[in-house]
């Protein structure tokens, strides 16, 4: 068993778990230049969120359990702590029982991190480092921990069947309303709509400014090879979600007749 900073590694897996709704771990991504959490948008059974060019960002974790979980992060599949292309066999973030802690950055040291930002794939750390094709996708690979009980005079590992319970996944769910356009007036009785954008180059994740963060070294022995469940958001600019029909265009509006648009008399055509 090794042991490592706030995080664990151990021995190798093969990964089962498929994306769902946080059943152990709740994932959401915060724009750290608004404080605001980025709204989600479920698209063919995927979770998505709109990122702004050039913005800081966070990984927010919450441990829905009474139970230590690790959590190992992946960002556009590099791992966020080593720079490895990632696997659930590295290195993860543990936390305690029902906590929650903003990953903001990739890991440079035991006290500093290079901040995520949003930006151009093509200046994304993953293209930059050779590794452009899994831009695009946050995963988060959660371990419960291997429980130990007391018997005979001694501490003794549980049977497995004894270990946890099933995890339920938790119900997805999305907010995915459109905006109203405030588009030039219209004709008469005539709708108006704002034509759909052109999608622009993907977004990415950059390697940032450097700043403090501060983690620790502790011990943590998985309860099974293979991850507990594997949380994924997706994300892109609003431009490119709309283009590619994740989030809804804007809404079409009735412009309804003025008596009094204003102006003077003009000519009749012809």
């Amino acid at each position: 068993m090794k042991t490592l900073l706030s995080l664990a590694v151990c021995a190798a897996l093969s990964v089962s778990a498929t994306a769902r709704a946080g059943a152990l771990v709740d994932v959401s991504i915060i724009d750290r230049d608004t404080g605001a959490p980025l709204q989600t948008h479920a698209h063919d059974g995927k979770l998505y969120v709109a990122g702004t060019p050039g913005h800081r960002y966070a990984v927010h974790l919450t441990n829905r359990t009474g139970m230590r979980v690790l959590a190992v992060l992946s960002v556009d599949g590099v791992n966020a702590i080593s720079g490895e292309t990632a696997s659930p066999d590295q290195s993860g973030y543990v936390l305690n029982g029902y906590e929650s802690t903003d990953v903001s950055g990739w890991r440079k040291s035991m006290s500093e991190i290079a901040q995520f930002n949003f930006t151009n794939l093509s200046s994304s750390y993953a293209a930059r480092t050779g590794r452009p094709a899994n831009v695009g996708v946050i995963g988060v690979a959660v371990f419960r921990e291997k429980p130990l009980f007391w018997r005979e005079g001694r501490i003794a590992e549980a049977p497995l069947a004894d270990r946890y319970p099933p995890a339920k996944a938790a119900p997805q769910s999305a907010d995915a309303a459109g905006a109203r356009a405030e588009g030039a007036p219209a004709p008469a009785t005539a709708q108006a709509m704002r034509p759909i954008p052109a999608p622009q180059e993907s977004l990415g994740t950059g390697h940032g400014a450097r700043e403090q963060s501060e983690v620790r070294y502790t011990r943590f022995v998985r309860a099974s090879a293979s991850p507990d469940e594997v949380d994924s958001i997706w994300y892109d600019s609003q431009r490119n979600l709309v283009a590619q029909g994740v989030i809804p265009p804007p809404h079409p509006i009735a412009r309804q007749p003025q008596p009094f648009p204003g102006g003077f008399v003009p000519d009749p055509a012809g």
